[in-house]
């Protein structure tokens, strides 16, 4: 269960051409990058390398600082899915950045390219690095991990991002293929939303592939929708969640 992220400077143009070289673990996206190949993502603006003499868009002294004084350990806790297996949830951290490679050389093929619209072979370690690094409030990503031999390995992810509309954050997420169809993805999808309206992000969107009906009908089901359009066979949706679920406690 995975839907995709994007951020364009116009959804409405070229949609088709520039959609599987724009989206990547919703982190906002400028322009393509001069000299890319073809049908290959190219990486996203926050995790370009800084070219020479100049540092990279992430502060590390900003993200030690928000890892020791505002990490959300409310939001950790152990889940039981709908087959017995036990799992835990918990806000990323940044040494989260190795296994986001781990899980991503995890995923399958189809499930590579549900979630970034390219193919995607393998996810640079400055990506990582940007994605594992958050303010867990503007930005805030989840992780799910569950035992794997002696450690634990990261099975799932679900993040918001934020947009250039004030009161709306982009969510998007991906399940690793062995632990789809377990609920899962359910669950991430409810948490990352519940964590982003207690952080005051009310109104969300998402872009999915036009053919992927499970997480269309999963949007449809637990949100009120605002917006719907496809264009291109990719769907932008703006939802926000049902006041019962806004209301209801875990």
């Amino acid at each position: 269960m995975i839907w995709m992220s994007k951020f364009m400077d116009n959804p409405g143009r070229n949609l088709g051409a520039r959609a599987r070289s724009e989206r990547f673990q919703g982190v906002p996206r400028g322009p393509p990058v001069p000299g890319e190949a073809p049908g290959v993502a190219p990486p996203p603006q926050r995790c370009a390398p800084a070219p020479a003499g100049r540092r990279s868009d992430v502060d590390y002294n900003d993200v030690a600082m928000a890892l020791s004084q505002g990490y959300p350990s409310e939001l950790e806790r152990e889940l039981t899915l709908k087959d017995g297996s036990v799992v835990r949830i918990r806000p990323i951290r940044p040494d989260d950045a190795p296994r986001l490679q781990e899980l991503h050389s995890r995923l399958s093929r189809q499930t590579a390219y549900q979630r970034f619209f390219a193919i995607v072979k393998r996810l640079p370690p400055d990506w990582a690095q940007t994605l594992a690094n958050v303010d867990y409030r503007r930005r805030l990503a989840l992780v799910v991990e569950a035992r794997a031999g002696t450690g634990m390995e990261l099975i799932g992810v679900g993040r918001y991002e934020p947009t250039d509309e004030q009161d709306t954050v982009e969510v998007a997420f991906v399940v690793q293929d062995s632990w789809q169809n377990r609920g899962l993805g359910t669950i991430l999808f409810d948490e990352i939303l519940r964590a982003a309206a207690a952080r005051s992000h009310r109104r969300f969107r998402a872009y999915v592939l036009a053919d992927n009906r499970r997480m269309l009908d999963l949007i449809t089901r637990f949100t009120r929708i605002e917006s719907r359009k496809t264009e291109q066979s990719v769907t932008e949706i703006v939802f926000t969640l049902l006041p019962e679920r806004t209301a209801a406690k875990r």
